[in-house]
């Protein structure tokens, strides 16, 4: 890019990592940014690393200074960081900013957020195309809140050149909550059965963080303002998710199915991070033909990378220790591996 600088928000987290080294390798002159200012584990020469809290009062007007050609920003989570965006827009070329494919609600208004409903669960098209129907914008929910920044920032026109990605369930090395835990763990555990809820059909689109990564390398290339999905090239069901980490694990697990629902009574057993009932998958052919994004890798091939990694943060400690923000989120009562109750479930089953 000839010496263009590009601001990466949120530098030292999942997806920021993958991204500075693909605008690093591109060309560009990168400023990483975090709250902590740390540099991460294989960047290239020539990343400078500075510490930006952007709640702070005016941190983010001067990490841009006095402009740069593009802003990454993945750690936009509320109206007030899209304005903070906005009122940059005379200092900023273009940028790229990370939305999630949790904005999408079905023809019935079932979204993530009524998932917990009866009958809440979203059947959406395979796959959604960008065009179709999002949550309202709001302020009390993760996709309303996605969705009034993506409005806000379309919202700037010529202002400002904003592609929005729309992610997918993103796995990769650096996960605070790697769903590959699931697998992992019980490997780790010796367990070796397990309980797939849907028959192990369900399928939540996937994205490696270098994938995310050469979307914004491309949008980077060519700004404009869009609204683009961010996945893999497949969605795999949960079931051959479970098969393709035997594969790397290099071992043998006997695969119980449940034909609906975990059960009420155990709601644990059965479920996995990628356990939806209707399936959840992105369609890609926007981004191939806006920006000629082709994936540089699939999750069958990202995977052993991941499981390394993880095994490198858990083996020998408690897992919740080690990933705390994983426990907040999908263990709040303790029961996340409750093998006594599956295998209760699995005794009743046999009877």
């Amino acid at each position: 890019m000839g010496g263009s600088r590009a601001l990466v928000l949120g530098a030292t987290g999942q997806i920021g990592r993958a991204a500075v080294c693909a605008l690093a390798e591109d060309g560009w002159e990168v400023t990483a940014a975090s709250r902590s200012g740390g540099a991460g584990a294989g960047w290239p020469e020539g990343v400078t690393a500075a510490a930006v809290d952007r709640d702070e009062e005016g941190a983010l007007e001067r990490a841009v200074g006095d402009g740069c050609e593009l802003l990454l920003d993945v750690t936009a989570m509320t109206h007030a960081h899209a304005r903070q965006i906005a009122g940059l827009a005379d200092l900023l070329g273009s940028a790229v900013v990370l939305s999630s494919g949790a904005v999408y609600e079905d023809d019935n208004g079932r979204s993530f957020a009524t998932m917990a409903d009866p009958d809440g669960a979203p059947r959406f098209p395979v796959p959604i195309p960008e065009t179709y129907r999002t949550v309202p914008p709001g302020r009390d929910e993760y996709g309303s809140r996605k969705v009034l920044i993506e409005n806000e920032l379309t919202s700037l026109g010529d202002r400002l050149p904003v592609t929005l990605l729309r992610a997918g369930a993103v796995h990769g090395p650096w996960s605070r909550t790697p769903r590959e835990l699931h697998f992992v763990k019980r490997w780790l555990d010796g367990r070796r059965v397990r309980v797939l809820a849907h028959r192990g059909e369900s399928r939540f689109h996937p994205v490696h963080v270098d994938n995310i990564a050469e979307l914004v390398r491309l949008a980077a290339r060519q700004p404009a303002t869009r609204v683009l999905n961010a996945a893999d090239p497949e969605a795999p069901t949960v079931a051959r998710i479970a098969e393709l980490h035997d594969e790397v694990l290099g071992w043998e697990c006997r695969t119980v199915l449940l034909d609906g629902a975990p059960p009420e009574d155990a709601p644990t057993v059965g479920r996995t991070p990628w356990s939806l009932p209707h399936p959840l998958v992105l369609d890609m052919a926007a981004a191939e033909r806006e920006l000629g994004y082709r994936p540089v890798t699939t999750y069958e091939q990202a995977l052993p990378q991941t499981v390394d990694w993880l095994l490198g943060q858990i083996r020998g400690r408690d897992w919740r220790e080690a990933l705390p923000e994983m426990a907040a989120a999908y263990d709040p009562k303790g029961d996340l591996f409750d093998y006594a109750a599956e295998d209760r479930r699995l005794a009743e089953n046999q009877r």
